[in-house]
């Protein structure tokens, strides 16, 4: 497949014909990787400038191995070479570092004229990432709520927290506890700043949760039923994404 003998392909010395196709050839299967990325990534931050870098580090690799060819030496001076460039560009999402070197993998497989495998390869890889777009694995719903509550110090309370959370969320984690003297401001004469007091000393305690909802569940939904808590003094929720790090 994708035999390159009417080229006459010479790894010391290859045509121009055969480093030409092979570049377009690389940057074909790198553009198409890009577009596969640019359809099954469900955020909104997708860089013009990262698009691009998939699209054209697949040509930079495979120039690479065409300039190596059968020559250890060469090898040993373009690692040399490349070591001195120190990349600082931070992925904090696993999956885009998956399409980099998905990239890279194109553009290898065609400078040593493995056309066939870098194809192969390429469409089974844009494949399974359409397949997981619309799989359980694709997770519609990625924000990460933190949930903040002040109720009365009772042992229950957790735990009808806890139980009113397992109807709502699909994930939640207790991430901090705390107990302390809540305040008040007592209003007094116009004029005069308002005084804090001390409000039932040592008798409140506050849970935050990091909670994230099930699919069919609302936030109104969630605030409702946590609202109803008895004895419930304070409520916060707020969602965000947090990127996944490594």
């Amino acid at each position: 497949m994708f035999d390159i003998e009417l080229m006459k392909f010479n790894p010391e010395a290859p045509s121009f014909l055969a480093m030409l196709i092979t570049a377009l050839f690389a940057f074909v299967l790198s553009s198409i990787i890009a577009v596969t990325y640019e359809y099954t990534t469900k955020g909104i931050y997708r860089k013009a400038h990262f698009l691009q870098s998939i699209a054209l580090i697949g040509i930079v690799a495979a120039t690479i191995l065409q300039a190596i060819g059968e020559s250890v030496a060469i090898g040993l001076g373009i690692i040399g070479a490349l070591s001195i460039i120190r990349f600082r560009t931070s992925l904090n999402d696993p999956r885009n570092m998956t399409f980099m070197f998905a990239s890279l993998g194109a553009g290898i497989a065609c400078g040593v004229t493995g056309f066939g495998i870098a194809l192969t390869g390429t469409l089974t890889f844009c494949l399974g990432a359409v397949i997981l777009r619309f799989s359980p694995l694709s997770n519609a719903n990625e924000l990460i709520g933190t949930l903040k509550l002040r109720v009365p110090k009772e042992d229950k309370q957790q735990k009808i927290i806890e139980k009113k959370l397992k109807l709502f969320c699909r994930d939640f984690e207790l991430d901090r506890l705390r107990f302390f003297n809540a305040k008040k401001i007592t209003p007094v004469e116009e004029g005069i700043s308002p005084v804090l007091e001390d409000e039932d000393k040592e008798n409140l305690q506050e849970f935050v949760y990091l909670i994230r909802l099930k699919n069919a569940t609302t936030i109104t939904e969630l605030e409702e039923t946590m609202r109803n808590i008895e004895g419930l003094k304070n409520f916060g929720l707020d969602f965000q994404k947090q990127a996944t790090k490594l």
